[in-house]
């Protein structure tokens, strides 16, 4: 999938129907991806695009602190020269007006599409502790089921928390251990046992079944959405994407 710059909006020449071309594109793309359920990238990548037009519509510019992993200091400088140049030209101006302004809400359509399949899944996911959970529950395994299969995928999660503007947020990550297919002999439980045998860790880890009851992509979907409800369910938060 072909991605749009962080400038995209304002870089070369300002023309409101080239940057309308270059945006429906695109979201073309990401709508063939959406129709196969294949939700990240794209959804993330268009929440990020949106919540950099707002901040621009609403300051005129970028700051760097809102965009530290996307925007280097070379984008900076290119971004504070592409604005001095349109407060000096006002028609410049108003074509930016005008693509910004079509393109949030072109955005904002297209992150409710994705939105309702992220809740639908959601919906159709199961998480229930396999056995007695540790009080440090920041750091353990998760298994995740297709509804319509017998596979198990294990992974290792590790939750760390990180202050950003006041706030406090959370992330999880994961490391791939192996798979397992459900039997009368094999169990989440007896998965469970294995892994607490290769586990370095000191005491027992927590270990979570997440099954999904709908068949999805599992890297593009199942996985990722089921990382953030796992998060959520161990920090008690609300569901749903962040926009």
């Amino acid at each position: 999938m072909k991605q749009l710059s962080e400038t995209w909006f304002a870089e070369g020449y300002v023309d409101f129907e080239s940057k309308k071309y270059t945006l429906l594109a695109y979201l073309q793309q990401v709508n063939q991806l959406f129709d196969e359920n294949k939700l990240y990238p794209p959804l993330a990548d268009l929440i990020f695009h949106y919540n950099n037009l707002m901040q621009f519509k609403r300051n005129k510019s970028f700051l760097q602190q809102q965009f530290p992993k996307r925007l280097s200091g070379i984008d900076m400088q290119r971004i504070t020269a592409l604005y001095q140049h349109m407060i000096d030209d006002d028609d410049v101006m108003q074509e930016m007006e005008d693509i910004i302004g079509y393109a949030i809400k072109n955005f904002r359509n297209t992150i409710e599409d994705g939105t309702i399949i992220y809740e639908m899944v959601e919906s159709h996911l199961e998480i229930e502790p396999v056995g007695l959970i540790p009080a440090d529950n920041t750091e353990g395994y998760f298994l995740l089921r297709d509804g319509n299969t017998t596979d198990a995928h294990a992974y290792k999660y590790r939750i760390s928390r990180f202050d950003r503007h006041n706030e406090t947020y959370r992330s999880l990550a994961t490391q791939y251990v192996s798979s397992w297919r459900i039997s009368w002999t094999v169990s989440p439980e007896s998965i469970k046992h294995e892994l607490v045998k290769q586990s370095a860790m000191l005491s027992v880890p927590a270990v979570y079944c997440i099954a999904s009851r709908i068949s999805m992509p599992l890297q593009e979907t199942l996985l990722p959405i089921a990382k953030r409800s796992l998060a959520r369910y161990i920090s008690n938060e609300p569901a749903g994407p962040s926009v």
